[in-house]
């Protein structure tokens, strides 16, 4: 174990010094050939302006509170951070432009992605007698961890997080709720298919069988099972605080409606379900006849721009079937998805550097155990995005077991060498790692901001980016520690 933590601590460090100039030509033989690639020429200060964004992202809410609420201003931030980053990798020829053109149609698939879902979910309304006791708070928990596979972590928070906020909406101290619910329904319910969260679904597209992560269910019962324990029990005593006698706590848990359960907007299940089936068969590609006569060469997955558009499509086709009266029931508005839109745009820039230093250096991490990938893929996910740094160390993992990383269906090839049970202990860390510690920060998944900022819109005052992660660090991390001593050492 100390030797864990000794190699958790030296991580990043030793990434940036393997970005400083020199570092790498002296350690390549003489006649070696070169492959070079971005984060070959890159220098550590390039992810200074990353760096940045995510201060301002945790101090500004603190310091200046009123001007960081209006979406102008983050949007003034993020070109002051982002531009000089888009300048400076324009210098690297084709490199810097590959780089920023993948960057950008990533954006731009994660923003439909998530915007989809939120406007089809928005149409939404569950009506009834709710009330929020912590049984019926932690059923709502535990239904999300159980769909958030199926139909996304995303999908399945954005369906969740308003009637659980309505049920709620009579009690006085309700963030650790939605804490909890960024915990289990927007990260760690994830963990079983590739529809769950992207990195799980980028590894569908490398080859990994879609029944595979079904496999890890154990560890995603334990960490589910533990969070939802620990929930009821934070709850109930935030009721009984709350409430000084049985009177007030009756009146607490009492429905806010005496209308019978209803659902209204139905239509847009179907959008939903819509949305999964594009997601799904744009993993599965053009792999057979019938799309090869009109598209040839796409034998892997869609071009860019067909999933992006049956989606927008989808979501525009909801939008308008669904009335406005069940809109504004649900209080639906697109701020939550403009801040998300716009802070996410100068994340997705700024961390290319990032990025491409970690894609080039991944194999000097000194990472080789499964405990190891486990907790370097998390700790870079909680504040890159998950969805690249899971496949840096699928790559790297490739690499130390000799399978070539540019194979279209590489980690097919990986899951089914002569020893197969160690590469899927190796990949079963890597997914868990990037899953469950998006939990560890807002920015470490793309619902976790969406979620906080929908309940913020709702009147609950949230904590900020330091307070999350107090929250994330005293409750998740002891988690993730008992996962490392009982699946991955």
């Amino acid at each position: 174990m100390n030797r864990l933590l000794l190699k958790i601590a030296t991580i990043l460090c030793v990434f940036c010094w393997m970005a400083a100039p020199g570092v790498l030509a002296a350690d390549a033989p003489p006649g070696t050939p070169v492959v070079e690639k971005l984060g070959d020429h890159l220098n550590v200060v390039s992810v200074a302006p990353f760096t940045l964004l995510l201060l301002c992202i945790a101090l500004f809410p603190l310091l200046n509170p009123h001007w960081w609420e209006h979406n102008r201003n983050k949007g003034i931030i993020v070109a002051v951070l982002g531009i000089p980053v888009l300048a400076y990798l324009s210098l690297f020829g084709h490199h810097g432009l590959e780089a920023m053109e993948h960057a950008g149609k990533e954006y731009v698939s994660f923003l439909l992605l998530l915007g989809s879902l939120f406007v089809i979910s928005g149409g939404i309304f569950v009506r009834g007698a709710l009330r929020g006791s912590p049984m019926v708070n932690t059923l709502f928990l535990g239904l999300g961890a159980c769909i958030a596979s199926f139909i996304g972590t995303t999908g399945a928070s954005m369906l969740l997080i308003r009637p659980l906020l309505r049920a709620n909406g009579h009690r006085a101290k309700v963030a650790h709720i939605v804490v909890f619910f960024i915990f289990v329904v927007s990260n760690c319910g994830g963990l079983l298919t590739p529809l769950g969260d992207p990195p799980l679904f980028l590894g569908f597209l490398k080859g990994v069988p879609f029944e595979w992560t079904f496999q890890l269910y154990p560890q995603w019962a334990f960490v589910n099972g533990i969070l939802l324990a620990v929930f009821f029990i934070w709850d109930w005593i935030a009721v009984h605080r709350e409430a000084s006698t049985p009177e007030e706590e009756a009146v607490l848990e009492e429905p806010l409606s005496t209308e019978p359960f209803g659902i209204e907007g139905r239509h847009n299940f179907v959008g939903l379900a819509a949305i999964v089936a594009i997601i799904y068969s744009c993993g599965q590609g053009y792999g057979n006849d019938f799309f090869q006569k009109f598209l040839p060469g796409h034998d892997e997955t869609w071009p860019f721009g067909v999933q992006e558009s049956l989606m927008a499509l989808t979501a525009l086709l909801c939008f308008l079937f669904t009335s406005r009266a069940t809109r504004e029931k649900n209080r639906f508005g697109f701020g939550p998805i403009i801040e998300v839109a716009v802070l996410f745009a100068g994340i997705f820039i700024t961390m290319i550097p990032a990025l491409a230093i970690l894609n080039v250096n991944g194999k000097r991490l000194g990472v080789d155990e499964p405990a190891e990938f486990f907790w370097a893929a998390g700790i870079l996910s909680s504040f890159l995005d998950n969805a690249p740094t899971y496949l840096t160390f699928a790559v790297t993992a490739c690499g130390m077991h000799g399978v070539n990383a540019e194979e279209g269906r590489y980690l097919h090839h990986f899951l089914n060498l002569p020893e197969a049970a160690a590469t899927a202990r190796i990949l079963a860390a890597i997914s868990c790692g990037a899953v469950f510690m998006g939990a560890n920060t807002y920015i470490g998944n793309g619902p976790n901001f969406m979620v906080k900022a929908i309940a913020e819109e709702n009147n609950v005052k949230m904590p900020g980016f330091f307070g999350y992660m107090a929250y994330s660090g005293c409750i998740l991390i002891p988690i993730f520690i008992g996962v490392t001593f009982l699946f991955f050492r």
